[in-house]
């Protein structure tokens, strides 16, 4: 069974914790059968050993900041690196997302036009077409997103996937196989809402309509299916 790891890099609300469930959780539910899932807690100091023990690598959001360059932080960006020279596949979300470019020699820190919460549309750009997790999708879809910080460089030779007139790096590739996305494919509209629920006095405060954008919120079927698609690349790249 080919083994996937979750890197666990931090805890959604506790409140939401407790109604929803935790982010290890949300992924889980959204990935292929076949897969033999581990959650390793970088977080807390838990070890994902060698990355060649690993058929694919996940990492989750975060409510850190891959600014602050905690120690569990740069330990796993420097893994990371080491499971992209190796061809292994990753997926990086939000925080893993960042902490993929960083990883790999890109630039991070905060967005200079402030937080990106709720759903949006994103849009995919031409390198999209050929790519092997990306390829076949549809040209606008909507995401969840939630973050403050961003890949404000990519690494040298990135491929970017995706934009929005906020965010031009909602999506990128780098070498053959490991990805990131700014958005957050395991979130429902019902998680999305949560968050915003959570959220609105600091939205409030920013100039931000909390209420607008809880109204906003709709299904974003097509993120969601990247989870499944990679989990069959997962497998595929198992087999041949």
């Amino acid at each position: 069974m080919a083994r996937v790891v979750i890197l666990k890099t931090g805890s959604t609300y506790p409140s939401i914790r407790a109604s929803l469930g935790d982010f290890q959780d949300w992924f889980k539910r959204a990935l292929p059968e076949g897969l033999g899932v581990e959650v390793v807690n970088v977080a807390a100091g838990e070890s994902p050993g060698q990355p060649q023990d690993w058929a694919g690598v996940i990492v989750t959001g975060s409510p850190a900041m891959v600014t602050e360059r905690a120690d569990w932080s740069e330990a796993t960006a420097a893994w990371l690196a080491q499971a992209v020279a190796q061809s292994i596949p990753v997926l990086g979300v939000c925080y893993g997302h960042q902490l993929l470019a960083h990883a790999l020699g890109g630039q991070v820190d905060y967005h200079p036009a402030g937080r990106e919460s709720g759903t949006w549309e994103v849009q995919l750009l031409p390198a999209a077409d050929q790519d092997a997790l990306f390829g076949g999708m549809p040209s606008s879809f909507p995401v969840h997103l939630t973050h403050r910080q961003s890949v404000l460089q990519l690494p040298e030779g990135a491929v970017r996937l995706a934009a929005n007139t906020f965010e031009p790096h909602q999506a990128f590739r780098v070498g053959s196989c490991a990805w990131g996305v700014q958005f957050h494919p395991e979130f429902t509209a019902e998680i999305m809402r949560a968050y915003l629920d959570v959220q609105r006095p600091d939205l409030e405060k920013e100039g931000q309509d909390a209420s607008q954008l809880l109204a906003a919120v709709t299904d974003a079927p097509a993120a969601t299916a990247l989870l499944a698609r990679f989990g069959r690349l997962v497998l595929e790249g198992l087999k041949t």
